[in-house]
């Protein structure tokens, strides 16, 4: 490891700090969870489990049960219905688990046959909470952004080993929880929709341009009157500025703010545009 990674044993303590003192002021304010018109292709796979119980055919005319099926039919018959439940339980298992991960890029969103409704405080802690510290999805993200850090060796400081890795994790999970937190505190100030709507139209350039709009413009209180997106890009300006405080080379702290915005305009774009055509591309996948 370079002389310069001596960051490696203060970075942790530093973001969990800082992290951990958002998280907290989020909590306090108890704006919570719940996702109204949030779809989960997994929550309707598992239906299939727990059906498959065999009907007994009745006894013939004149015998008794003993006389029309033996132990050794009895066994036979018990272990083939043994196998088709193991086999149908293992079927049902894997579509859960591909529904499931199907659901780690997509955000929270709200169907198009449904209506938006304001959400309440505790709805708004679940989202936040699902969105940044409950989900597969919000950590495999941040490791596959700390794997692109860790090849390019930014910033170089930082050590290539796994030393390096982790601290490129840390940095990057800090930031993500820091610009949430920020974000859903002024969202929930403001009273404007955290979620992403599916459009109610059709055709690829109307539900694109829908895409776009909505990563730059949300609804206010009314679910009817579009807004600037003020605290969502207040949010990735902070999380940038108080990413400057821990990143290795002084970076200047507006400079980040300002490349978190960028990457906000950009990768939340693409976060929409996943989530609007998700049902297309989980078809392709095979997924429901």
């Amino acid at each position: 490891m370079r002389g310069e990674s001596s960051y490696m044993f203060k970075l942790p303590g530093r973001v969990a700090a800082t992290t951990c003192l958002l998280v907290a002021m989020a909590h306090g304010l108890g704006w919570a969870q719940g996702s109204q018109g949030q779809q989960n292709p997994a929550s309707t796979s598992g239906q299939a489990q727990g059906q498959t119980q065999g009907k007994e055919l009745p006894d013939a005319p004149g015998e008794t049960k003993k006389e029309s099926s033996g132990p050794v039919q009895q066994i036979e018959g018990r272990s083939i219905q043994a196998a088709e439940l193991t086999e149908r339980a293992a079927a049902a298992g894997l579509i859960r688990a591909r529904n499931w991960e199907s659901t780690w890029i997509e955000g929270v969103y709200v169907r198009k046959d449904q209506p938006l409704i304001t959400l309440t405080r505790k709805q708004r802690e679940v989202i936040y909470l699902r969105q940044t510290l409950t989900t597969p999805g919000a950590y495999l993200k941040r490791m596959f952004g700390a794997g692109i850090d860790q090849a390019s060796g930014t910033p170089r400081q930082w050590d290539d080993g796994w030393g390096g890795y982790a601290e490129r994790f840390a940095s990057r999970e800090g930031q993500f929880i820091a610009t949430n937190t920020l974000a859903a505190l002024g969202n929930a100030k403001l009273g404007y929709e955290v979620r992403y709507d599916k459009c109610k139209c059709d055709g690829l350039w109307p539900r694109t341009r829908h895409a776009v709009i909505r990563n730059l413009m949300t609804y206010d209180r009314s679910e009817e009157r579009l807004r600037p997106q003020w605290a969502l890009y207040g949010g990735a300006f902070g999380g940038g500025v108080i990413l400057a405080t821990w990143k290795a080379g002084s970076p200047n702290a507006a400079a980040e703010g300002g490349r978190a915005m960028l990457g906000q305009l950009g990768w939340g774009t693409l976060l929409n545009f996943v989530t609007e055509f998700s049902k297309e591309i989980n078809r392709k996948q095979g997924v429901r």
